[in-house]
């Protein structure tokens, strides 16, 4: 069974271990399609590290099988076709957001690729924006 999910997962921290731990506990192979350093730009900010930082510290996590490039930035279908995924799994936080129109699919399009969505819980006491904050504190 593959699982697929997204990110930027900048600033890599036990937030993201904790979501790709309980992604590994689904399935059997985790791959995790990461945002491009100019996708994530221009939707949140520029991230501390660049793609290539940020995709070796993911191969670097146990609970990582495989990591692709988002080529796809605001439509993920491409990248999830390629992939092929029984799951999709993203964090419990988009539960009130509307995840699926932000990756540009409906659930008619999962349904039709036979493919669940999962939200996973979001590990509250840690993000990329808290560090960040802490940082500037200093």
């Amino acid at each position: 069974m593959i699982l697929y999910t997204g990110g930027t997962f900048d600033l890599f921290h036990y937030g993201h271990v904790n979501f790709l731990k309980n992604c590994a506990k689904i399935s059997s192979e985790v791959v995790v399609s990461l945002n491009t350093d100019e996708f994530v730009s221009e939707f949140k900010r520029t991230p501390i590290l660049s793609y290539k930082e940020r995709e070796i510290s993911l191969l670097g996590c146990q609970y990582v099988d495989r990591v692709i490039t988002n080529t796809g930035c605001s439509d993920s279908k491409p990248a999830i076709l390629d992939v092929g995924p029984d799951i999709i799994a993203i964090g419990d936080d988009w539960a009130k957001k509307d995840y699926m129109k932000q990756m540009n699919f409906t659930q008619e399009w999962l349904e039709e690729n036979d493919i669940l969505l999962v939200y996973l819980q979001y590990t509250k006491d840690i993000s990329t924006t808290d560090i960040l904050k802490r940082i500037e504190g200093n």
